[in-house]
Order: structure tokens, then C-alpha cells, then sequence
């Protein structure tokens, strides 16, 4: 089955990276120069679907404006004769159909897929998180759909994470953490690590059944009082078969400040026109060469 929706939900406050993002979207901040958000759409368009939903809220103008057009900026890069720039520009307002619904108010990620229920009709449907990108060969939503049209039902995107970490995430609870693909017997919202039935953590990326919206209408919020998606995949879970995958690829949690430091400076390596003047500094700033032990101090 083609998938031909895909929803993202970005109405989080992103109190993790304030002051930053007291005035900009967390989805905005930039891996390089290029924003979070931008690298999921084009995941997206790279797996071939075209028609996007983003879920935002109040003081995510930006999220639009960044998708807009931008006349006069193109314009003058075309006044002073910047190609490359005004190719770029332009290719952002023509990735993809983007179209925009308010979540209301801030109850949680369930709720936000909830919105999303008149865009998706009642076909199968894309959600990604913006806060997981990851590097990947294929594209991980189109990983996804892949195991989607094998199993012919819900799929979540998956990695084992760590004991430590796993407090973090929703946990799978499955027969055998071996496999690429097991079925889910139960996700686990944020377990403490004595808690946690496994290491094996979602992250970010799902492909979903329709059934999902009757579900989520009826359920009661949970953790932090919020209505959570995790809960609504174990009511399907117990109906039907969910499926849980190991995505191939190196994947960034850039809600954390540690992970979004280590995607910008790995995706800069990956940077021709950056990468060597960095290995450099970087080589330099570990050796604390050529004065580099003052400035740190």
C-alpha cells in the first residue's frame, strides 16, 4: 500500500532548550544551517509522500514562513546574482503540500495525532517526531512502510537505547529483542530503568492504522495528564498485531542539548565544504594546541 500522508507534530513549548526558544520554535533551531524541522520533511518527501500535515501552536509562525514563499529574499539573491542561494531558497517552498492545524491546547502527543484526523481520512498514515533525525542510506519512514506493507499492520520505529537512557523513551515489551521486526505486547511510557521491560525504545517514527482516532478519542489521559499516544498503540496492540522495528541508521536525539551538539557537529563533517577546516579545530581544541587551553578556560 502506498502511504500518502505524512503528520508531524511540533506544538512543543521546547522548555528543554530555553532560553532559545522563549521567541523560536524548537523545530527551527538549525543542524548547520539547515532547521530540524526541514531535514523530517525532506525524510518525508524522500520516502514519496508529498502531502504533509504539521501540527503547531501559538508562536510557531516561523514553521510557515520558513515553508513560504520568500519574494523579496529571492529577489535580491537574484539582484546579486546568487544562484546557489536562490535555488535553495526556492526548493524549500516546493518539497512538499504542506498544510498546518493549531493544537489548542498542550494535551500531549495523542492529542496531536487526534487533529490530524480529518487531513488523514481513513487511510494508513505517517507520524514523525521532530526531535529524532537521523542519518540513513533510505530513509527511516520509508523503512517503515516497507515493514508496514509486509506485516499489513502498525509499525513503530525502534532502537535499543540503553538501560540508562531508556527512562527517556517509550519501551517495547516483546518476546525477542533479537529480531529486526517483533511484535509488541506493550509499550511502556518513560519506565524507570528497574521498570523497564527492555532497552528497545521508540523513537520518533510510526506508521499507523486509521483505527488509531476511535482509539484516541476515547482515551483517558495518562502520564503528566496528558493523552498519550503510547497508550491509544497498546489498545490496538491488544486488538491486533503492532509491530516494532530496528531502523537502520545514526539517529540524534536533538531535544537533548548533548544530542543536538553531536548532530551538528556530525553532520558537518559530512559537509564538503566544512568538514576539513573542522577536523582541524577539532583536532586542535583535544590536543589544546596553539593556545587553545587559554580559550577554555
Amino acid at each position: 500500500m502506498i502511504i500518502k500522508k505524512a503528520v508531524i507534530p511540533a506544538a512543543g513549548m521546547g522548555t528543554r532548550f530555553l532560553p532559545a526558544t522563549k521567541a523560536m520554535p524548537k523545530e527551527m533551531l538549525p543542524i548547520v544551517d539547515k532547521p530540524t524541522l526541514q531535514l523530517v520533511v525532506e525524510e518525508i518527501v524522500a520516502a514519496g509522500i508529498e502531502d504533509i500535515l504539521i501540527i503547531t501552536g501559538r508562536g510557531k509562525s516561523a514553521i510557515e514562513d520558513h515553508f513560504d514563499r520568500a519574494i523579496e529574499l529571492e529577489n535580491l539573491l537574484a539582484t546579486k546574482g546568487k544562484e546557489e542561494e536562490l535555488e535553495q531558497i526556492k526548493k524549500i517552498s516546493s518539497l512538499a503540500n504542506i498544510f498546518y492545524v493549531r493544537q489548542k491546547e498542550p494535551l500531549g502527543l495523542g492529542h496531536a495525532v487526534l487533529c490530524a484526523r480529518e487531513f488523514v481520512g481513513s487511510e494508513p498514515f505517517a507520524v514523525l517526531l521532530g526531535d529524532d533525525i537521523v542519518y540513513a542510506k533510505e530513509p527511516v519512514i520509508g523503512q517503515l512502510i516497507k515493514i508496514f506493507n509486509e506485516k499489513g499492520s502498525t509499525v513503530v520505529g525502534c532502537q535499543r537505547v540503553g538501560y540508562d537512557n531508556i527512562h527517556k523513551y517509550g519501551a517495547v515489551d516483546t518476546d525477542d529483542l533479537e529480531a529486526s521486526v517483533v511484535r509488541v505486547k506493550q509499550l511502556t511510557e518513560k519506565p524507570k530503568r528497574e521498570d523497564a521491560a527492555s532497552d528497545l525504545a521508540v523513537l520518533g517514527r510510526y506508521v499507523i492504522e486509521p483505527e488509531i482516532f476511535d482509539i484516541l478519542a476515547s482515551t483517558r489521559p495518562g502520564t503528566g495528564g496528558e493523552i498519550q499516544l503510547t497508550d491509544a498503540l497498546n489498545t490496538l496492540a491488544s486488538k491486533k498485531p503492532v509491530w516494532a522495528y530496528s531502523f537502520q541508521g545514526r539517529r540524534y536525539d536533538v531535544g537533548d542539548r548533548l544530542g543536538f551538539l553531536e548532530a551538528t557537529i556530525e553532520y558537518a563533517l559530512r559537509r564538503e565544504d566544512l568538514s576539513a577546516d573542522l577536523k582541524i579545530y577539532l583536532e586542535n581544541l583535544m590536543c589544546y594546541r596553539d593556545g587553545y587551553r587559554d580559550t577554555l578556560s
